[in-house]
């Protein structure tokens, strides 16, 4: 396999500087916001998948990977706009929003906004813009998830992943949920998973793909048929098999084919 060539940057948003990557070329581009204690290396086995089928960029949210991280700031609509400020920075005017997890709820609020140049939004195992009830134990869970190696892999194996991962990728997701930062780490599970940003969510009008896990845990396939597809006008829901939270390295094939064919369909 040809080693997957990537380019790194820092850009400004406000309050923090996000850490960049980008491969291929073309548009529309696809745009990658990775789930609450991933980085953009979360994504890195999609990009191989999708190589040489076009602009790739993923971006470090604030607080993660090696963007920096403000005291403050970590609502959905700091992330929405962070990521809002990179795509205007690099001049993205024809993009696919690609999020998952922490990261489909920002594109959720993105794509209600109606920004220009948004071409389609693909949602992979998505937290609702209109949440679920979570139970206070499991957000008390949540919150001690990514204290210790040994909690990051106890929570990878019971909650987050269902297919077997390879050493390797099991050692990135241990040392990107470790590098999260406090703010980062915290305002997920205490308040922002709880955010409700629905509101406009009938007015998205770009074409809307909602990817699933069969087994997935976190975001079941039931809850993504009543809090997505239900309030999102004309979304379409595609679920990979043998799949649990993680499609991005636990079947990073099959989700990279679905977003090139989303990609294709709506020219």
């Amino acid at each position: 396999m040809t080693e997957l060539q990537l380019t790194d940057s820092r850009i400004k948003t406000g309050a923090a500087t996000l850490h960049v990557e980008q491969t291929g070329e073309g548009t529309p581009a696809l745009v990658f916001l990775h789930y609450w204690g991933g980085s953009t290396r979360t994504w890195h086995p999609v990009f191989e998948r999708l190589a040489g089928q076009g602009h790739c960029v993923a971006i470090d949210h604030r607080g993660w990977g090696r963007s920096t991280a403000p005291a403050t700031g970590y609502a959905t609509g700091d992330l929405a706009d962070d990521a809002l400020a990179v795509i205007t920075e690099m001049g993205l005017t024809d993009y696919v929003l690609v999020g998952h997890s922490m990261g489909g709820k920002v594109a959720q609020l993105i794509a209600s906004r109606r920004p220009a140049g948004l071409h389609g939004v693909v949602l992979v195992a998505p937290a609702p813009a209109k949440p679920a009830s979570v139970p206070s134990e499991v957000r008390a869970q949540m919150a001690a998830a990514y204290d210790s190696r040994e909690s990051v892999l106890a929570t990878l194996d019971a909650v987050l992943a269902h297919a077997p991962l390879g050493a390797e990728i099991r050692e990135q997701i241990v040392q990107d949920s470790l590098a999260g930062a406090e703010p980062a780490k915290h305002e997920w599970p205490a308040r922002t998973i709880l955010e409700d940003v629905s509101a406009d969510l009938a007015r998205i009008e770009a074409p809307v793909l909602v990817v699933a896990g069969e087994h997935d845990r976190v975001e079941p396939v039931d809850l993504l048929r009543s809090h997505v597809l239900a309030t999102i006008p004309g979304a379409q829901l595609e679920v990979i098999p043998g799949a649990g939270h993680l499609l991005p390295v636990e079947k990073p094939d099959q989700l990279g084919d679905q977003i090139a064919t989303f990609r294709k369909q709506i020219g």
